[in-house]
């Protein structure tokens, strides 16, 4: 009888321990799933960068070409350019915190912030002179066989 009882507690205890780590797992898997969305969203669509005409956060990279006190227009890599309206609260950042002044023609700059219907993109925050991976290279000299 005591064999029974001590192999029933066993099985119990191990029926409760796994359930409470499968629950354990499925709770820190909805906090990572919870917190890449909240990075998506705050990026955009693929990473922050792309082209697309969706209504939500985005982000822009490339080079300042026009600027004034209310807008900046930026050079995309693809050679088209984006309107970048400068909301009121807009952070500008560089090594140490930026002003309107810094956007300026020639400048690289990373935008994010929220599409507008027009196409535009009112900026919440905008990286001067951000880290950019290198455009793909494109082989002039293709290899003849």
């Amino acid at each position: 009888m005591k064999n029974n009882n001590l192999l029933a507690l066993a099985l119990v205890a191990l029926v409760v321990g796994g359930a409470a780590f499968f629950g354990g797992m499925k709770y820190q898997e909805s906090k990572q799933l919870a917190n890449m969305a909240q990075v998506r969203g705050q990026l955009g669509a693929r990473g922050g960068m792309g082209s697309g005409a969706r209504i939500g956060s985005r982000g822009v990279t490339g080079e300042i070409i026009a600027s004034d006190d209310k807008t900046v227009t930026v050079k995309l890599a693809d050679g088209s350019s984006k309107i970048v309206i400068l909301a009121s609260n807009v952070t500008i950042n560089k090594a140490t915190q930026g002003s309107k002044d810094d956007l300026k023609m020639g400048i690289r700059v990373s935008v994010f912030g929220t599409e507008n219907a027009d196409g535009s993109v009112t900026a919440q925050n905008i990286q001067l002179n951000p880290m950019l991976r290198p455009e793909p290279s494109v082989n002039i000299n293709p290899v003849k066989k």
